[in-house]
Formats: C-alpha cells, sequence, structure tokens
C-alpha cells in the first residue's frame, strides 16, 4: 500500500461511519473496472475532482445522500 493511501484511509478512519460508507462505496467501485479502460474524459473528470477535493471543495452531505440514491447505493 501507498503511503498516500495508507495517509487517505487514516483520515477517512476519523469520518462518521455513513460518510466512511460512501467513501468506501466510492473506492470499491473504482475498482471494478481496469485503469486503462477509463477513457480520456473521466480521467480529466478525476483529476477536477481531486483538485476539488485539495481545495476543500466538497459536497454537502445532503447532495451526497441524493446522489447515493439516485443511483440505488442508498
Amino acid at each position: 500500500m501507498t503511503k498516500l493511501l495508507e495517509k487517505a484511509l487514516e483520515e477517512v478512519r476519523k469520518l462518521p461511519d455513513d460518510r466512511q460508507n460512501m467513501l468506501a462505496a466510492t473506492l470499491l467501485s473504482m475498482t471494478q473496472e481496469p485503469a486503462d479502460e477509463v477513457d480520456e474524459e473521466t480521467w480529466v473528470a478525476i483529476q477536477e475532482g481531486l483538485e476539488q477535493a485539495r481545495r476543500g471543495e466538497f459536497a454537502s452531505d445532503a447532495e451526497m445522500e441524493a446522489l447515493w440514491r439516485k443511483h440505488g447505493v442508498l
């Protein structure tokens, strides 16, 4: 496991269970598709999301709940 992933997991452990579950579902979904099959548009979107996270721009809990419900996760 990389040091960056270890650091991320340390931070995730500090979150409430529902947030941990949302992040776990996201991470697991990303492991289902080999990286070489992800198209350029998707990688650009992923990179933008990472930049938003670095800037502290996060969706609200209500927005995330709506997203998960829309996709049948909740």
